[in-house]
């Protein structure tokens, strides 16, 4: 059992971590651009490459939190995305825009969920999922705590003293990251552990096809977190609403997040994680939908952010979850980091294809856009579900 003041160190750095880099584009990209005259395609693309950094960085990662631990991993993470924020915040060229971001990237990918996942599936093997879920309540409120603190610091100092302050906030994670024990899971699972004893994926083929079906599902789930968390607030400004309002209903996503993995801490156990993550999939394509209507409506511009928000909690869970009942958990970091490379790859696109897309056919497009990814990716989940079923002791209980 993963003792509680470790899952609460690493919630709370993860609500740093998330805020202090990932969520920084979304919060000040439109600044950044006005301020040094450049294009949506310049400023988001420094995001894409992190998120690129990420993906080629990721093998690497995983292997290192399965060999050294989580700690030394995250606290090295935590100190590049001081390093990440400070040099974003000096950034004058755009050469050295987009070097401060590869720094930034490999931050990223040594401090958030992934690591942080496979920092708790070293400690704690298949029974890890429970404390999975909780360091994403904490997290989930990355955007609601730092999108309007990012904009009250911007109004005061401009964005560059914000990015510093950003900085300092990642080098209070690296304390938190301490809590994080060196040792690996070496008991049997407890009678009431939820995962199954064996991995649903045994032989080659069933491997490939889980693992294929994995990071299809993840992938898409990760694009249209990328592009809605550079662009979110610029589409609900864009379709109608005011600036202001905008960033507060935005920071809804986060209220939804944590609401949903709250959810899923209380009564989640009971559920399968194939299922949890179907259920995920099948409300995203209802939240873009309820977007497109967000400019003439305010319920809905609300329902859309906290629709999103929720399924985008869960799936982050089963992102960690899944991969506990489907493959060996004892190899869950080198596992997943490889798998997990097609969804920061792929979605290093998606700030500037949403741009572009913005650019070319208006707001709406970006939802309509969206709105299809999510179908996609609900294809995935469905087929996930059918061919990994649970066990029938375990559906039974």
């Amino acid at each position: 059992m993963i003792e509680r003041r470790v899952v609460g160190a690493v919630g709370l750095g993860q609500l740093i971590s998330w805020g202090a880099t990932y969520y920084l584009i979304g919060g000040f990209g439109e600044q950044i651009g006005a301020e040094l005259g450049w294009s949506r395609d310049i400023v988001y693309g420094g995001f894409a490459v992190a998120l690129l950094v990420m993906g080629v960085a990721s093998p690497l990662a995983g292997k290192w939190v399965d060999r050294r631990g989580g700690r030394d991993v995250m606290v090295a993470g935590a100190i590049v995305n001081a390093a990440g924020c400070a040099g974003l915040a000096l950034s004058h060229q755009v050469w050295t825009y987009y070097a401060w971001w590869i720094v930034l990237g490999l931050g990223m990918r040594l401090t958030l969920y992934d690591a942080a996942f496979a920092a708790l599936a070293r400690i704690g093997g298949p029974e890890a999922r429970r404390a999975m879920s909780e360091i994403t309540l904490l997290g989930g409120l990355a955007a609601t705590v730092f999108w309007p603190l990012g904009h009250i610091l911007s109004e005061h100092f401009g964005w560059r003293i914000a990015l510093a302050v950003y900085a300092g906030f990642a080098l209070l994670t690296i304390p938190l990251h301490l809590f994080i024990p060196n040792g690996r899971f070496a008991g049997a699972p407890s009678a009431g552990a939820a995962a199954p004893r064996q991995p649903r994926a045994v032989g080659r083929r069933q491997l490939a096809v889980a693992g294929g079906l994995y990071a299809v599902t993840m992938t898409g789930a990760n694009f249209l977190n990328a592009g809605m968390s550079a662009h979110m607030i610029a589409v609900l400004s864009g379709l109608g609403l005011g600036a202001t309002i905008a960033v507060w209903i935005a920071t809804l996503r986060g209220i939804g997040q944590s609401a949903a993995r709250l959810c899923e801490v209380l009564f989640g156990g009971r559920i399968d994680p194939v299922t949890l993550n179907l259920a995920a999939c099948l409300i995203m394509p209802l939240s873009f939908i309820a977007g497109l209507f967000a400019g003439s409506s305010t319920a809905m511009a609300i329902a859309f952010a906290l629709l999103y928000g929720a399924c985008n909690g869960i799936l982050t869970i089963t992102r960690g979850t899944l991969p506990l009942i489907l493959f060996d958990p004892r190899s869950y970091g080198t596992i997943v980091g490889r798998l997990i490379v097609p969804s920061f790859i792929l979605p290093a696109a998606a700030p500037l294809i949403y741009a572009v897309v913005i650019d070319r056919f208006g707001n709406a497009g970006a939802l309509y856009l969206s709105t299809g990814l999510a179908t996609m990716t609900l294809a995935a989940a469905v087929l996930l579900k059918l061919m990994f079923p649970p066990p029938r002791e375990v559906a039974k209980q």
